[in-house]
C-alpha cells in the first residue's frame, strides 16, 4: 500500500517501524539484471509532455458532473532549463467552469518511494476500488465503482507521482539522487506543481495540498516553499500524518507516550477491555490524560521510579490496553509496537495490522515476538494495484512502456534526510516540518489547516501529530486557522466507506471556509 545515518543511520533503525512505505517484499535482482532493466526503462520515459483526455460523468451529491480526465506528463527543469525528469499525474476537472475560479488540490502518498495510487484509488476520485476493509480482499476480478463520495463537485483533483514511483522518471543526466530526499523531493514537487498551474492557467484558483503519511511531511514544508516562490494556498489537508522525524534513541521515552491512545483504541475495538466504554472518543481522552501526565512522569524516573507507582501505572496500562499486569512490568512499562501488534490477540492466535489495526493476520508461531506481516497491507495492495493498471489502460486510455510502481523500495533505503527549512540557518539532520508549516501559517495568516486521524492508525499514531501540531508556537489569532479530525479507521482512513462519506462531509465544509468565494 501504500503516508535514519553515524546520527542519521541510528535515527533510520529508530524510526524505520514507523515509516508507512508498502515496501516490495520481492527478491531483490542481481545487479545486471537491474542494469538492463534500468537501460530499457530510461528507453521509454518521455522526453516531452503529454496529455491523454478522456470525457466521463458522475453522480455526486445527487447531481450529474460531466469531467475530463487527464493522464499525462509534465516535464520539471534544472536551473539551466534543462529537462530533469518526466512527472506522471492524473487531474480530474469539471466541464465548463471558470478554470481560474474553481478550487484546485494536488494529492499524493509518501513513503517516501509511494506513488499516488493508494489515494488515487481508494479517496477522493470519480471512481474508487471496492474493497473488504478490515477484511482481506479476495483474489481478482476486483471491482471499480462509482465514488458519490468523490471530491469532485468542490475542487479538481491533481495526482502526482513522485519522481521514481508510478510512471515518473529522472530525465537526461539527472539521477535518483537528485529527487530522493526531503530538500530534493519538495523542490521537484514544488516544479511540478507550477508547471501545472502554468499550462493549465489556473494561478488564480484557491488552490489547496492533500498529503497522506509522509506526503503530510512534504506538505507541510511544500507549502512554505511554494508560497515563498510566490503561489499561495488557501488550505493544506494532512492525512496520517508525520511531521517530526527526530531521532528516538534508547533513553527517550515520548515513542511510547504517543502510542498509547492508539493501543488503546485497537483494545476497545477487539474487545479487550474489561470494562469496554461505550463512548470511544470519551475514553481516548481519559487515555490521553493519563499518558500526558501519570505515565509521562513515570516513565521520566527512569530506573529510580518506586515500585509501588510502578505497580500502580502497569494496573492502570493493563486497564487502558487489555496487556497483563505481568507483560507491562516485563516491559519496563515501555510497550513496543510490534509486541503490541502480536501481544493483544494472542490468546486467538492472530496479530493487528500496522496501517489499521481492526486488520488481523495469522502467524504460524504464535509465540513469536512480532507479526510476520501486516494484513492491513497485504489485504488491500493487490486489489489496488490490479485495478488501477485496469482503470488506467480501459478508461483513460494511457499507455505506458514503462512498468507502473506502485511503490520503489530503493527510494526509502537512499533517502537523503536532511532538511532546511526557509527560516533554519543550517540544515537539521532529519526531517522536523512542523516549523515550515508554522511559517506558512504566520505569513499568510488566511491559510487553513486540516489534520483527519484514524483512530486505528499505528503508522503515524494521532497522538504524536497531536503533540507536534501543538508546538508550532502559533499565536493566537492563527490556532483557529487549525482543525482536528477523528474518525473510526486506519492510516488510510477512506477504506471504511462509512469514514470515507463523513470525512467527506467535513472536508465539504472545510473547503467553504478555505475558499468562501468559490
Amino acid at each position: 500500500m501504500r503516508y535514519l545515518i553515524s546520527l542519521l543511520l541510528a535515527g533510520a533503525l529508530a524510526l524505520a517501524p514507523t515509516i508507512p512505505s508498502h515496501a516490495d517484499d520481492a527478491p531483490a535482482p542481481t545487479k545486471s539484471d537491474a542494469s538492463k532493466k534500468q537501460a530499457v526503462d530510461e528507453t521509454a520515459v518521455p522526453s516531452t509532455e503529454s496529455a491523454v483526455r478522456t470525457q466521463h460523468s458522475a453522480s455526486i451529491g445527487g447531481h450529474s458532473i460531466k469531467y475530463t480526465a487527464t493522464a499525462g506528463t509534465l516535464i520539471i527543469r534544472d536551473d539551466k532549463g534543462q529537462p530533469q525528469a518526466s512527472v506522471f499525474y492524473v487531474a480530474y476537472t469539471v466541464d465548463g467552469n471558470k478554470a481560474d475560479k474553481r478550487p484546485v488540490t494536488f494529492l499524493y502518498n509518501g513513503g517516501p518511494g509511494s506513488s499516488s495510487v493508494w489515494l488515487h484509488m481508494g479517496s477522493f476520485a470519480p471512481v474508487r476500488i471496492e474493497t473488504a476493509s478490515p477484511e482481506a480482499t479476495a483474489p481478482a476480478p476486483y471491482h471499480l465503482v462509482p465514488n458519490r463520495d468523490s471530491l469532485l463537485d468542490k475542487t479538481d483533483l491533481v495526482f502526482i507521482d513522485a519522481v521514481g514511483t508510478g510512471y515518473s522518471r529522472p530525465l537526461g543526466k539527472a539521477t535518483g539522487k537528485d529527487f530522493w530526499g526531503v530538500d530534493q523531493d519538495i523542490s521537484a514537487f514544488s516544479r511540478a506543481i507550477q508547471r501545472y498551474v502554468s499550462i493549465n492557467k489556473r494561478w488564480n484558483s484557491p488552490k489547496f495540498l492533500y498529503g497522506e503519511s509522509y506526503g503530510t511531511t512534504r506538505s507541510a514544508a511544500l507549502v512554505d516553499a511554494l508560497q515563498n516562490a510566490g503561489m499561495s494556498f488557501n488550505g493544506v489537508i494532512l492525512m496520517s500524518s508525520i511531521l517530526n522525524y527526530g531521532i528516538r534513541l534508547p533513553g527517550y521515552d515520548e515513542i511510547y507516550i504517543g502510542y498509547l491512545p492508539s493501543y488503546a483504541a485497537a483494545a476497545w475495538y477487539h474487545n479487550k477491555l474489561a470494562n469496554k466504554p461505550a463512548d470511544l472518543k470519551a475514553f481516548l481522552e481519559q487515555v490521553r490524560t493519563f499518558a500526558r501526565g501519570p505515565y509521562a512522569a513515570a516513565l521520566a524516573q527512569g530506573q529510580n521510579l518506586p515500585d509501588d507507582q510502578r505497580d500502580a501505572v502497569a494496573r492502570q496500562l493493563a486497564a487502558y490496553t487489555g496487556l497483563s499486569v505481568p507483560f507491562i512490568e516485563e516491559a519496563n512499562l515501555r510497550i513496543d509496537l510490534g509486541r503490541f501488534r502480536k501481544e493483544l490477540l494472542r490468546d486467538q492466535r492472530l496479530t493487528l495490522g500496522r496501517y489499521d489495526s481492526r486488520f488481523t493476520g495469522m502467524d504460524p508461531d504464535a509465540a513469536g515476538e512480532t507479526p510476520d506481516y501486516d494484513a492491513s497491507d497485504s489485504g488491500i495492495s493487490g486489489a489496488f494495484v490490479s485495478a488501477f493498471h485496469d482503470y488506467l489502460d480501459g478508461q483513460l486510455n494511457y499507455h505506458s512502456d514503462l512498468d507502473y510502481r506502485p511503490t520503489f523500495g530503493d527510494i526509502s533505503k537512499d533517502w537523503d534526510w536532511k532538511h532546511k527549512a526557509a527560516d533554519q540557518r543550517r540544515p537539521l539532520p532529519t526531517a522536523y516540518v512542523a516549523g515550515d508549516l508554522a511559517h506558512a501559517m504566520r505569513t499568510n495568516p488566511g491559510l487553513k489547516v486540516l489534520s483527519v486521524n484514524g483512530y486505528y492508525d499505528f503508522a503515524t499514531p494521532f497522538f504524536i501529530t497531536e503533540y507536534d501540531l501543538a508546538h508550532m508556537n502559533l499565536d493566537p489569532t492563527l490556532r483557529g486557522n487549525l482543525q482536528f479530525l477523528y474518525y473510526p479507521s486506519g492510516h488510510m482512513i477512506y477504506l471504511n466507506t462509512d469514514a470515507l462519506k463523513q470525512l467527506k462531509s467535513d472536508l465539504t465544509g472545510f473547503y467553504d471556509r478555505a475558499a468562501p468565494a468559490h
